[in-house]
Parts: structure tokens; C-alpha cells; sequence
């Protein structure tokens, strides 16, 4: 295993058995792009089965849980997504928490625009945008984050529900050195008015809140057509669904094509585009720069700078 790794095979056979059978064989363990505090591997095992399994070492993590239960909410609709095997919260006996998965082969988005054509490509933003009419049809009648929990904390306001979201952020941001004072007392004067600025007439969409290149899969099927193949690392949650267009923006992922095709159902309105984008947008970037810091300095910087000509 790679030294990346800070899972022994033992913890991994264990878990594969628990899943396989008490003869499941590990064969291969390859590392694969994961999150900030978990190891995420492919899993090959000696009869040819192929599994990821997601794992936080030494943590109480219930984000599996509450993956594995949106990644099934996402199924159940009619989207691609891997089929979930198992989800565990470790515990102080066995303190390591995990969901495990089934493999799905495809490249990311970013790898197959590299392989198809323009013509194809356009067919996957296609796709996608069709995928998202789908999500964003399942409506709620209070803005929250979309788990199991005994206790979930719902908003009957989307200015409330994002602020939630966003106040820890905001509150690192604003002690950063990084930022000039100019800026980060923009930025205050802009949080304190999300009560005003992200006022609108929709309802709560479910949506899927981290869609880019890297959690979404493709490859052509066995006519040669290009399919997305499945959508990966839910964070569910019920929202405007403005939100993830401009973040689905931001970072490239969507094309023209794509924004022909979302529009034939709903469309976005002069209002989004000239104020409510770039809040989203912004919002994003302060997220990148308390967890990256870099070039995302330079960005917000410069999206805090369009605000403050329309706001």
C-alpha cells in the first residue's frame, strides 16, 4: 500500500469480510482522490470484485451515514450513483468510521472532456444538466442539510440556513492577515445584508452542493456513446438551487451547453446574474481559502471587488 495510506490491511480485510464473506481476499489497494480528514482506496480483491471503501481513522464521523443515505435519496430518484454496501460511526472500541461502496468505472469529468470530442462533451453537459432538473424537482418546505439525525435543524428562511452554513467560515475569514482590512470589512458589510440580498420566490430544491469535475464520472458505454457513469461526495442539503449553478460556474464544470439545457426548465433571471451569482460565488471561494488558502486569496479578492459595485 501506498505510505499515503494510514489504514493498516488488516482494519481493510476486516472490513471487506464483514461485507464479502470470511474468505474475502484483499489483492490490490489503490489510493484514489479523498476529502481532508478521510483515506478513500479502491479495494481489489483475489476473486475479481472491485469496492471503495471511504475510511476516517481514529474518528466519530458520521458523514458516512449521512452519505451513504444520500447517495440512496439520489438512486431512488433515478440518478447514477454507486451502490452502497456498508456505513459505519466508529466507536471507542472501534474507532474507525467508513462507508464502502461499489466501484464504478468511468473518468472524471475533467479527464473525459480530454478523450471525447466537442460534440460528445456537449453531450454529457447534457446530460448532467438533465441529471440536476431531476435533483432539483425534489422540493421540501423548510431549507436544511439532508441527514440522519434525531434532531435535524431545519430554517423556514434560505438567508438563515445559508448564514448557518456560512458564519464559521465568515469568522475565519475575517481574522485572516491575508485579506486587506478594505476587504474583509466588505465582506462583513456584505454578510451582514444576506437577509436582503438572497431574497427570492423559490422554494427549498434538493441539490447536491459539491458538484465539479472531480465527482463526476464518464466513460463510454458499449455503443461508443459517452454516459456519466455516476455522481460522487453528496453533501445534500435542501437550498436555492441557484447555488449550485453558480458554484457548478465557478469551477468550470458547466458549459453553455449545459446552461441551454438546465434553462429549458428553469430558468435564471437577470436578478441571479447581477447580484445572487456572485454572492454564491464568493461564498465558495472564502470556503477555499480557509481550507487552501493560495491563488483563492486573489479570487475572493477580486469577487469581493465586482460585489462592491452592484451591492
Amino acid at each position: 500500500m501506498s505510505q499515503e495510506i494510514d489504514i493498516s490491511w488488516d482494519v481493510l480485510g476486516r472490513i471487506v469480510r464483514e461485507w464479502g464473506s470470511s474468505s474475502a481476499q484483499i489483492a490490490q489497494v489503490t489510493p484514489l482522490e479523498g476529502g481532508c480528514i478521510s483515506t478513500a482506496v479502491a479495494v481489489e480483491l483475489t476473486d475479481g470484485r472491485k469496492v471503495v471503501c471511504k475510511i476516517s481513522p481514529h474518528r466519530v464521523d458520521r458523514s458516512y451515514i449521512n452519505e451513504a443515505h444520500q447517495l440512496k435519496r439520489m438512486s431512488e430518484l433515478g440518478l447514477p450513483t454507486p451502490e452502497v454496501y456498508a456505513a459505519k460511526i466508529g466507536s471507542l472500541d472501534d474507532p474507525f468510521s467508513y462507508i464502502l461502496m461499489e466501484f464504478v468505472e468511468g473518468f472524471n469529468l475533467h479527464l473525459a472532456k480530454q478523450k471525447c470530442s466537442g460534440e460528445e462533451f456537449d453531450g454529457l453537459q447534457t446530460q448532467l444538466a438533465e441529471m440536476l432538473i431531476l435533483l432539483h424537482e425534489s422540493t421540501a418546505t423548510e431549507y436544511g442539510r439532508v441527514e440522519i439525525s434525531p434532531e435535524p435543524s431545519q430554517f423556514d428562511s434560505w438567508p438563515a440556513f445559508y448564514r448557518a452554513i456560512f458564519d464559521p467560515i465568515c469568522q475565519e475569514v475575517l481574522k485572516l492577515p491575508a485579506f486587506s482590512v478594505k476587504t474583509r470589512k466588505q465582506i462583513g458589510r456584505i454578510h451582514d445584508h444576506l437577509d436582503q440580498l438572497l431574497q427570492h420566490d423559490e422554494v427549498p430544491r434538493l441539490v447536491h452542493w459539491d458538484v465539479w469535475s472531480t465527482n463526476i464520472l464518464a466513460q463510454p458505454d458499449d455503443s461508443g456513446q459517452w454516459k456519466i457513469t455516476a455522481l460522487l461526495d453528496p453533501n445534500c442539503k435542501y437550498a436555492h438551487f441557484e447555488a449550485e449553478i453558480a458554484y457548478l460556474s465557478l469551477f468550470q464544470t458547466s458549459t453553455p451547453a449545459f446552461l441551454k439545457t438546465y434553462q429549458q426548465r428553469r430558468r435564471l433571471t437577470e436578478e441571479y446574474h447581477r447580484v445572487r451569482k456572485l454572492i454564491y460565488q464568493l461564498y465558495f471561494l472564502l470556503n477555499h481559502v480557509v481550507l487552501f488558502g493560495g491563488d483563492y486569496v486573489r479570487q475572493a479578492e477580486v469577487a469581493v471587488d465586482r460585489l462592491g459595485k452592484v451591492v
